[in-house]
């Protein structure tokens, strides 16, 4: 086979896998496994899909608690967000199996300080963590190294307005997938081993 046959097959191969890589992209984020707990973990950020995907999944017998991540210093409107959680928590039929734990880190890794220092004063080996979708496969291996010693799973929330797999076909959904691959290559290449 001739030089330029060759490189012409390793560029052909190249651009294949490129393509296969695109259009999977989005799928390869997403991680869906929950497993029987003794806690659930509801990650900061979004407030509406992720804390509804704790409470099914607390309904569903995944775990006999749950902790939501709240912002200690965030405040809306003048409100705190945890006294906003913490009112949103009493209407619930579940409230006296849920808990806020108040998280000054702004990045998952820095979450998950606070989250180990809340999970210190619980017997809970066992954790599952719930995130939005494109946002599960960091955040499981984000926690799983910054968190030794307990073993974790991991649910997605699902919002239509801000992801799905086939990233292609919505703006605001390849922003996110770019973005997301981004902090993941990141976090791979440079923050797991600071």
């Amino acid at each position: 086979m001739t030089a330029p046959l060759r490189r012409t097959k390793y560029l052909l191969l190249v651009t294949l896998i490129l393509i296969v890589f695109l259009f999977s992209a989005g799928k390869i984020l997403v991680i869906d496994a929950p497993q029987r707990s003794d806690v659930i973990l509801v990650l900061a950020g979004e407030t509406d899909h992720r804390p509804a995907r704790g409470l099914e999944l607390l309904n569903q017998g995944y775990a006999s608690r749950m902790i939501i991540d709240v912002p200690a210093a965030s405040r809306l409107y003048n409100v705190s967000e945890i006294d906003l959680a913490r009112s949103y928590i009493n209407t619930l039929p579940q409230a006296a199996f849920i808990d806020i734990c108040p998280i000054e880190g702004l990045s998952t890794r820095a979450e998950t300080h606070d989250v180990n220092r809340c999970l210190a004063g619980t017997t809970s080996s066992r954790v599952l963590i719930v995130t939005s979708d494109f946002h599960t496969r960091r955040a499981l291996s984000i926690l799983r190294h910054e968190i030794p010693g307990r073993t974790f799973s991991i649910a997605a929330s699902h919002d239509d307005a801000q992801f799905g797999v086939r990233w292609w076909s919505h703006r605001q959904w390849a922003k996110v997938c770019l973005e997301e691959w981004i902090r993941f290559i990141w976090w791979n290449a440079i923050d797991r081993w600071r």
